[in-house]
């Protein structure tokens, strides 16, 4: 979809790009930390070449978790090369690096890239801002407080943490006057759409009384991938480490909802904001 060079092109350019490591490119979002970062000392390209396809042999082994995070942490600075040299389809790069795509290596790509835990940051400034977003969510009136209500009067009932977190995203997408549907998929078991459609899409299996999703997932490309995942949020978070691990565009439709994930939630390059985002804060700061 996007390769264009073989790898052996791709990285035989390093030299000229690791004299360029702190270079901002167009695809460098903010918060970075280490976009193209340098080989570790004394490693090559051949050397980590070697590192990775011992990588494929290691995730075949059971409880090797530890090995598997120490080799992906040594081969950081070839991955990211290829990702932001070669830009290539995401069913090629998970071909070459199974290891990275599970819950806990998003996660740790995630740190490596911008320092940032991925996970305690995003839900615990979600959950801080919660009761003014709902605050000021309730004072809409007209089209937009008939679009919000359903959700407002599901978050006055007693629910589940992951249920008020799964409202609060839904009812903010509203509020950003983008559509739910752009970013969720919901279906029910036996009647989901074709997933080679999507590029970006969290594909949410609902349950048979309509509540709490049964499954969930990410799909990349037309690739359903980490089913299994019942909490919206976590899916969510975990979405946006996709996205930084493998260098990836944000939704046209979805621009303001990834802009407070990224520059809210997650506090990355939060000073320059659209019109509309630092509205936002400022409401949630007031």
């Amino acid at each position: 979809m996007y390769h264009v060079q073989s790898w052996t092109s791709i990285l035989g350019e390093e030299s000229l790009l690791e004299s360029n490591t702190r270079r901002r490119t167009a695809r460098d979002r903010g918060g970075e930390v280490n976009y193209l970062p340098p080989h570790p000392s004394g490693e090559t390209r051949d050397s980590l070449e070697v590192e990775r396809q011992e990588l494929l042999n290691e995730i075949k082994k059971k409880d090797n978790k530890k090995v598997i995070q120490e080799k992906m942490a040594k081969t950081f600075s070839i991955r990211r090369l290829e990702v932001v040299r070669g830009s290539p389809a995401v069913a090629e790069f998970k071909e070459r690096w199974p290891a990275l795509f599970c819950e806990a290596e998003i996660k740790e790509e995630f740190r490596r890239i911008t320092t940032i835990p991925l996970e305690h940051r995003f839900l615990s400034k979600l959950d801080f801002y919660t009761p003014k977003l709902i605050a000021f969510m309730k004072t809409k009136g007209g089209c937009m407080g008939t679009k919000l209500r359903p959700l407002l009067s599901k978050l006055s009932q007693n629910l589940s943490i992951e249920a008020r977190r799964d409202a609060v995203i839904r009812a903010l997408i509203l509020y950003l006057g983008e559509k739910e549907g752009d970013l969720f998929d919901n279906c029910w078991q036996d009647n989901c759409s074709d997933v080679t459609l999507h590029v970006i899409k969290v594909l949410v299996i609902d349950g048979a009384d309509g509540e709490d999703p049964v499954d969930a997932s990410i799909i990349l490309e037309g690739m359903e991938m980490l089913p299994g995942c019942r909490n919206i949020a976590n899916v969510c978070l975990l979405l946006m480490g996709l996205v930084y691990a493998l260098n990836l565009a944000y939704p046209k439709t979805l621009r303001y909802t990834f802009e407070v994930f990224q520059k809210r939630f997650l506090e990355l390059d939060g000073i320059k904001l659209s019109p509309k985002v630092h509205t936002l804060k400022v409401r949630l700061l007031s």
